[in-house]
């Protein structure tokens, strides 16, 4: 297709990916099948939504910036904090650009503006966006802690701290303080909301 479709259609495909691609740093936490990386992006993206309408900033923008942070991982695989000690990943800048290429421009330069944004860490919405990528890693320990998972607690405080905005702190205290499943008792009605 001359219209650039093809590139679209190529690139979904390889999207599709990312539903296969673990997120490795769980490993050498003895996760055994830990999370692929497009359901931490799912998490990610309702995430950013919530701190970016608690925050003032757009929602809309922030859910944008999440969903693209990690699509560049089709390409490196997710490298984990210990593995780019050794061999540093691609830019995700040129890896998107590559990822791009053939599409549209109207959505190329959309999509290249967007990891730019999220890269930068300035605006308002990719500092939410940043934060939720945080957060989902801390609630994902969490939740790996109650299984059984005790080497999880490394990465519950390594994501905690590393917060910014006053509603991603403030929501991280309130998930640290519920269990992971005081959702279902409340639901259920079998505890205090």
């Amino acid at each position: 297709m001359s219209d650039g479709l093809s590139a679209v259609g190529r690139f979904l495909y390889e999207a599709g990916t990312l539903k296969q691609t673990r997120r490795t740093g769980w490993w050498m936490a003895g996760v055994r099948d830990p999370e692929s990386v497009a359901e931490h992006s799912w998490r990610t993206a309702l995430i950013a939504t919530v701190i970016a309408k608690l925050e003032g900033a757009d929602p809309a923008r922030a859910i944008y910036l999440a969903v693209w942070h990690d699509t560049q991982e089709t390409r490196t695989g997710d490298v984990n904090h210990l593995g780019k000690k050794y061999a540093p990943v691609g830019d995700p800048q040129e890896v998107t650009a590559d990822q791009t290429a053939g599409m549209p421009e109207v959505l190329a330069s959309a999509v290249r503006e967007l990891v730019a944004e999220y890269e930068a860490k300035e605006s308002p919405e990719a500092v939410c966006a940043r934060d939720a990528d945080k957060l989902e890693c801390m609630i994902q320990g969490i939740e790996y802690k109650a299984q059984g998972y005790e080497n999880a607690q490394r990465w519950i405080d390594n994501s905690r701290g590393r917060l910014v905005t006053d509603t991603a702190n403030r929501l991280a205290d309130e998930l640290l303080a519920q269990g992971s499943l005081d959702w279902l008792r409340t639901a259920l009605g079998e505890g205090k909301p």
